[in-house]
């Protein structure tokens, strides 16, 4: 590696290198929480009640609750939820969403740190 172009590009993959190393240092910290997640949807439903006398019969003015969402043994659950509920349920929800979002970004970086362990490899290897 006695070439100095060689040396400029291995300092050019390690120093993208340590980047990936310390933004992976900071997606570690979503996975190591403690905090509580939920793994599911909140939105405001809107459906008909079922009595033929309601204003929501005609499917105009139809009847809005806060539900969640998820899935269990294939199947999709639904829940209407309370005011209490809904608070929480959104905060829980979207710790789970960014939890996922940690979780694809960290194996985005994993490859990336691959590819360039690999070029740095190739940068630094010489004959014998």
């Amino acid at each position: 590696m006695a070439d100095p172009t060689a040396r400029d590009r291995a300092s050019r993959l390690r120093l993208s290198l340590c980047r990936l190393r310390d933004e992976t240092a900071r997606l570690l910290q979503a996975f190591l929480s403690r905090a509580p997640l939920v793994r599911g949807s909140v939105y405001e439903l809107r459906r008909k009640c079922g009595k033929p006398s309601c204003a929501c019969a005609t499917g105009k003015a139809l009847h809005a609750c806060i539900a969640i969402s998820w899935t269990e043994g294939g199947r999709k659950r639904l829940r209407s939820l309370s005011p209490k509920e809904h608070t929480e349920l959104v905060r829980l929800t979207e710790r789970y969403r960014a939890l996922r979002r940690a979780r694809a970004r960290w194996v985005e970086l994993q490859a990336q740190m691959l590819v360039l362990i690999d070029r740095l490899e190739t940068v630094r290897r010489r004959e014998p």
